[in-house]
C-alpha cells in the first residue's frame, strides 16, 4: 500500500461557488476529496498537491497573487506534503512531480480534483503513459457546462464523457468509497 499516493489537482478557491470560475458540484467533489485525503493521512500514505497559477494578471481564474488561486481550505496541505505549481494543463509538464513520485517509489495514483475534462484528463493520461497504475475517484472530480459550436453540453455529460474515456484505457474510474476500500 505504501506505493500508492493521492494526487489532488487544482482544488482551488476560484472553482468554488464564490470563486471566479465556479464548477458544477465543486463542493460535493471537494467533500469526497476530503474523505480520501483523511484516509490517506490516517494510513500514512503519500499525498501530493497540485496548484495551478497563471502569470497572466488578466487570466479568468487562478491569477498569481489572488485568493482565488489558493488551495481551498478543505484540503490544505500539511507541511510534509509536497505542492507542485503548474501553469499548464498537464501537471507533469514543467514540474518536478514525476521525479518526486519516482523518488518515493510510487507506482499507483488515486487522482482527484478539477476540471474533469482538462487537468484530470491530462494528468491521468500522462500518469498512465509514465507507467503508473491510475485510479480516478469520479465523485471527487468536477467540471462545468461547456459550449461548442452554439451548443451547451451540461457538466454531468462532460464529466461522464471524460470519465468513460479514461476508464476505457487509462484508469480505474470508481467512487470514493471504492477507492477508500481498495487502499
Amino acid at each position: 500500500m505504501s506505493n500508492t499516493a493521492l494526487l489532488l489537482i487544482d482544488i482551488q478557491n476560484d472553482y468554488f461557488s464564490d470563486g471566479k470560475w465556479p464548477l458544477v458540484d465543486q463542493e460535493k467533489a471537494a467533500y469526497q476529496a476530503v474523505r480520501l485525503l483523511k484516509h490517506f493521512r490516517d494510513n500514512n500514505l503519500s499525498v501530493f498537491h497540485v496548484r495551478h497559477l497563471s502569470d497572466n494578471t488578466e487570466a479568468p481564474f487562478f491569477a498569481k497573487g489572488t485568493s482565488g488561486s489558493e488551495i481551498h481550505k478543505t484540503v490544505l496541505p500539511l507541511k510534509e506534503e509536497q505542492i507542485f505549481i503548474k501553469s499548464e494543463i498537464n501537471c507533469f509538464k514543467d514540474t518536478d512531480l514525476l521525479q518526486a513520485l519516482r523518488e518515493q517509489n510510487i507506482s499507483k495514483l488515486v487522482i482527484v480534483g478539477s476540471m474533469s475534462h482538462m487537468c484530470i484528463d491530462a494528468a491521468t493520461r500522462a500518469a498512465s503513459d509514465y507507467g503508473f497504475d491510475c485510479t480516478v475517484a469520479k465523485d471527487a472530480c468536477a467540471t462545468l457546462d461547456l459550449e461548442f459550436d452554439g451548443n451547451i453540453t451540461p457538466a454531468a455529460q462532460v464529466h461522464n464523457a471524460f470519465m468513460s474515456g479514461l476508464a476505457f484505457a487509462y484508469a480505474k474510474v470508481i467512487s470514493t468509497d471504492e477507492a477508500i476500500s481498495r487502499t
